[in-house]
């Protein structure tokens, strides 16, 4: 009866373990809006990681983070850290890896809290017109094994891609409103 019981834990522990063997670890995410704003502006706003801060979902969850940086912020080698309480925003950097100038900036972020990893992001403009731009946000991660079984339960994609598709939205609204001067 032991014996059974044993065998019966076992395969209980093991078969989730299997599955995860064929679970992808890796994942990519992408969203994507149109700006009625020249190209190079858009671009010009983007590049700068510290202007996230008014449009990213996660820097609005905690207006009180901790911030530092190392460098000249929209040149490569540019590193911001963040440190919060807060566990849907943790702690860790990011740090701008690439630019093509006018289309492209790649960023590596560092996880440290509340998990350690390791994802790559970028973002793209195209002009579609002289007064109209759009722009890609794109994030590629992957959840090691066994983690990655969480993949089959929790709609992780489709969370991050919501949060990129509203951070667009809040880039878009800010790009587009004119500023306000003087009345």
């Amino acid at each position: 009866m032991l014996k059974k019981l044993i065998i019966t834990l076992a395969l209980l522990l093991a078969i989730p373990l299997l599955v995860a063997l064929l679970v992808k670890q890796q994942y990519q995410v992408q969203a994507e809006v149109v700006i009625n704003q020249p190209q190079l502006l858009v671009f010009d706003y983007i590049r700068f990681v510290s202007n996230q801060d008014n449009f990213s979902v996660w820097a609005a969850l905690d207006p009180n983070m901790q911030k530092s940086s190392d460098g000249i912020d929209g040149t490569v080698g540019y590193i911001s850290r963040w440190h919060s309480e807060n566990p849907d925003v943790g702690s860790g950097e990011q740090q701008i890896t690439a630019i093509a100038e006018g289309e492209r900036i790649d960023l590596q972020l560092t996880f440290h809290q509340p998990f350690a990893s390791v994802s790559h992001a970028y973002m793209t403009t195209e002009a579609l017109s002289a007064g109209q731009t759009r722009v890609r946000w794109s994030f590629t991660s992957q959840l090691p094994y066994p983690v990655n079984l969480m993949l089959l339960f929790v709609d992780v994609e489709g969370m991050i891609a919501e949060d990129l598709q509203q951070g667009l939205e809040n880039l878009k609204l800010i790009l587009e409103t004119p500023p306000s001067g003087p009345d």
